[in-house]
């Protein structure tokens, strides 16, 4: 087994990593950009290393400082949690030639079923059913217009590097299709560094379920059973349940086979996921996540088998120790994911300090975070704050024991989605378990949403605990490692709520311009700009699109008249209440 593994992410995943290394005692590493200095994971490491360049977003995908510190910490094996850089072959393939041990599939592997178009093929050689689509990328207007033509529509662009909903965008007529593949190609270049797309007849109403497998070096293939992933908005989920509801016993085994075949096709090694489309009595492959999920909690909890451990164990050469058969089910399991969202805003992202956080306890709960009271919510990186995940003897109970655990959830200083997870537990629709992929986007009342923040919010409360000490903790930094100082002495007054040093704001729009200021509504990074000086527009165009948390938002005008002056460009940095353009 190893000795030492860097985690090469952040927030609740790496310390959920670490937890595993700790009880396998194995020491960790983690890896911190300007905006975590102070963040959970590196609190909870053994060691950490600042890494990366100038801007939050990007350290983590600093592959080559990554591998170097490694290297410096003389780690034996890189984890790269979710997100960032767990799916880039190019850095499983770094990782592979260095000292350290690469945990997850064969950079060869991921290149073949990490990109969407590959995999399909693989699937369908496999014998796996897939939605009909496309098996090349596709690069111009002409050639969706002409699946569009043969499939019909809705269509569905994704991007070949693609996960969590994003560079993926629906079009339902042939006007929408110039945007959507800009749109696409943006996306992917964005968050992938990729800007492939490709094709597939969008499915209405379908679930979306996913199996997790574990496969080893020695020919084992095991799968853990399915999850249902179908409450989404935007394509990102938000609750996600083992076992899933409304599957016959036929279709489970029937899935379950699929997914196992597939992957052993594939010749591949680690945790994964297989992620289908049910739709009526059939079922469709969809994609295969090369690496750890979000929501693999509610598949320990229901199965008692330690994914991350067995991610550890089989990188280290260990095999399987367990048959097909001696996979087991026990209750339900539902997870809900805190993110630092207002529901009753279209689920926009807030920022803020954490001026009170009391997760729940008590039996059939776990909470898997990193954050504790007193710590900032930033918009540098995604809006999860934690991941409530509720275990009970049977889905029933298992909805009634997390009426409890998020009753207890006690969170302020910025909106979080949990007045939304109460709201669902009174929605027949998911408590009957006949919501899919649509249900929330296009079924749910807006209205409700905004009288479940109304009742159940809790945005903002009376700070935090404080109080006096006779030690405080400071950070060093020695050579890009981190260390810990504690300093005693006589109790010091105290400590005053922590101060946000804001960067400097875009320049403002000339004193005295007359017209409609249109502003940031939240912190973010400016992807486009869709309108120039001497551009005329209407109440409700978009003139920009900033991407905050991970997630693009378009900023529209509310008055007519002509654009007197844009302030910013795309790669901007804003902040809440900076000036975007001014219309006269």
């Amino acid at each position: 087994m190893f000795r030492k593994v860097l985690i090469a992410n952040r927030g609740e995943i790496a310390v959920r990593v670490m937890r595993a290394c700790r009880e396998l005692d194995i020491r960790t590493v983690a890896i911190y950009s300007d905006a975590d200095r102070d963040a959970g994971h590196v609190r909870y490491a053994d060691e950490a290393y600042h890494v990366g360049p100038a801007r939050p977003a990007e350290s983590y995908l600093d592959a080559e400082s990554i591998v170097e510190i490694a290297e410096q910490a003389n780690v034996d094996a890189i984890h790269p949690g979710y997100g960032f850089l767990a799916e880039n072959a190019d850095f499983a393939e770094r990782v592979e030639t260095s000292p350290a041990t690469w945990v997850g599939p064969a950079s060869a592997v991921m290149r073949q079923l990490g990109g969407k178009t590959g995999a399909r093929t693989v699937m369908e050689a496999a014998d796996v059913p897939i939605v009909p689509g496309t098996v090349d990328p596709v690069t111009t207007a002409d050639e969706i217009a002409a699946f569009g033509e043969e499939h019909g529509y809705p269509i569905a662009i994704k991007a070949d590097a693609g996960g969590g909903g994003r560079g993926m965008s629906v079009v339902e007529s042939e006007a929408e299709i110039e945007d959507a593949l800009d749109r696409s190609i943006r996306e992917g270049e964005a968050y992938f560094d990729d800007a492939t797309v490709y094709l597939e007849k969008y499915l209405s109403d379908p679930k979306h379920v996913e199996v997790q497998i574990l496969a080893d070096g020695y020919g084992n293939v095991r799968h853990l059973g399915e999850r249902d992933c179908s409450l989404q908005r935007r394509h990102q989920k938000v609750i996600e349940e083992a076992p899933a509801p409304g599957l016959s016993p036929e279709q489970r085994e029937a899935i379950g086979a699929a997914a196992r075949r597939g992957v052993a096709d594939a010749g591949y090694e680690n945790a994964g996921t297989v992620e289908f489309l049910v739709s009526g009595d059939e079922f469709y492959f969809m994609e295969v996540n090369t690496r750890i999920q979000v929501e693999h909690p509610v598949t320990e909890l229901v199965t008692g088998i330690d994914v991350v451990k067995w991610q550890l164990r089989v990188a280290a050469g260990e095999e399987i120790d367990f048959a097909q058969e001696d996979v087991t089910t026990t209750g339900h399991a539902i997870e809900y994911r805190i993110n630092a969202e207002n529901p009753a805003e279209d689920f926009a992202p807030t920022t803020g300090v954490l001026e009170r956080y009391d997760p729940p306890g008590g039996i059939g709960v776990r909470m898997d975070d990193a954050m504790r009271e007193g710590d900032e919510i930033g918009g540098d990186y995604d809006s999860m704050i934690a991941k409530l995940i509720v275990h009970a003897g049977d889905r029933e109970e298992c909805l009634i024991r997390s009426e409890r655990a998020l009753r207890e959830f006690d969170i302020k200083g910025v909106h979080t989605i949990i007045p939304f997870h109460r709201l669902m537990l009174t929605d027949q629709a998911f408590t009957e378990g006949r919501h899919t992929t649509d249900y929330l986007d296009e079924q749910v009342d807006p209205g409700r949403l905004e009288a479940a923040v109304e009742r159940w919010g809790t945005a903002s409360g009376d700070g935090g605990t404080g109080g006096n000490t006779s030690a405080r903790t400071y950070t060093a930094e020695v050579n890009g490692k981190r260390f810990e100082v504690v300093l005693y002495g006589e109790e010091v007054e105290e400590e005053q709520p922590r101060q946000t040093k804001s960067p400097e704001p875009v320049a403002d729009a000339p004193a005295g311009t007359a017209g409609e200021r249109v502003t940031a509504e939240m912190q973010g990074t400016v992807l486009e700009v869709t309108v120039e000086p001497g551009d005329e527009v209407e109440p409700g165009d978009v003139v920009c699109v900033i991407e905050a948390m991970k997630m693009e938002n378009d900023v529209i005008t509310s008055a007519a008249g002509t654009v007197a002056e844009v302030t910013v460009g795309a790669g901007d940095s804003v902040e809440t209440g900076d000036v975007l353009c001014v219309i006269e």
